[in-house]
């Protein structure tokens, strides 16, 4: 039952969370505190990432503006790689674990987007769905891996 109402909290986050305007989540003021000597501006001004119709970029947004960008999708593919965990756990034991925590997180990210739509200044973005998806499988590929090297070393 634990298990569950760790995955339900990550599922509240995630609607909260969702439920937010963008100046509402916006973490610039603190970006220009923190980071007001603009570390690896040289390193970051190379990265171009295509989204969207755009390429996002240092160049394209400025410093501080591309930094969030990052920031946000970071917690994209780590937000759902731990629902994904939440469900992978919370299911057990039984057939197709990985399978059905890659999916029921890929589903739970459409969703999301599509809830998300509805939020004053926030866009669906099937590019959002694909991170998150992919924070799943990385998250849920490396328990299943730990898992399987861990069970060899005991069989040993």
């Amino acid at each position: 039952m634990k298990k569950w109402l760790i995955l339900i909290a990550f599922l509240v986050v995630l609607a909260i969370s969702s439920s937010m305007t963008y100046e509402q989540q916006s973490i610039l003021p603190e970006l220009e505190d923190v980071l007001a000597n603009k570390p690896f501006e040289r390193q970051l001004s190379l990265l171009k990432i295509p989204y969207w119709d755009t390429v996002v970029s240092v160049e394209e947004r400025g410093y501080f503006k591309f930094v969030e960008f990052l920031i946000r999708k970071l917690t994209h593919f780590i937000g759902f790689g731990c629902i994904a965990l939440g469900i992978y756990f919370a299911w057990g034991k039984r057939r197709f674990a990985a399978g059905v925590a890659i999916a029921g997180t890929a589903l739970i990210a459409m969703l999301d987007e599509f809830r998300q739509s509805f939020t004053p200044g926030r866009t669906m973005s099937g590019q959002d769905v694909i991170l998150d998806t992919a924070g799943a499988i990385v998250f849920v590929g490396i328990v299943v891996l730990a898992r399987k090297i861990f069970k060899r070393q005991r069989a040993l």
